[in-house]
């Protein structure tokens, strides 16, 4: 959760609820945008830039995403905010694909992947984070 002055960082209870309360048992796709702190903000004081801190995180988490059967479907690099706010700005984007949105809870209830979480906890300013339905790739925009 996110404390004042911060931006959105992990999930509230409630929408962790409304999360579990989709179906489980298909894929998902999970589209990722981050903006990172400057220095990172550890509960024990270490020191690291975002960056840094962020990297631990996908280093450590990884081997957790990729058991429940994760993958990363896109990244990019965010270079300019062509429509919405021009403060809203982002370092990272992508999308992640969960086989079932179980894997993603499981994931999430992992112990060692709560170790792993500490790191993105102390890396992230704000972020946004969209569960969608896969859809069907194609020539048009629906």
């Amino acid at each position: 959760m996110s404390g004042p002055g911060e931006g959105h960082i992990n999930p509230d209870r409630a929408r962790f609820a409304r999360f579990k309360d989709l179906p489980r048992d298909r894929p998902v796709h999970m589209l990722n945008l981050v903006r990172l702190r400057d220095q990172a903000r550890y509960e024990d004081g270490r020191t690291a830039t975002g960056a840094e801190a962020y990297a631990a995180y996908g280093r450590d988490s990884g081997p957790i995403f990729r058991r429940l059967g994760g993958s990363i479907l896109w990244s990019g690099r965010p270079e300019l905010m062509l429509i919405g706010p021009e403060a809203e700005r982002w370092h990272i984007a992508f999308v992640a694909a969960y086989p079932s949105g179980q894997a993603f809870i499981d994931m999430i209830r992992d112990a060692e992947y709560q170790r792993a979480a500490q790191h993105r906890t102390a890396a992230v300013a704000d972020s946004r984070l969209i569960r969608m339905a896969p859809g069907t790739p194609g020539a048009g925009f629906a």
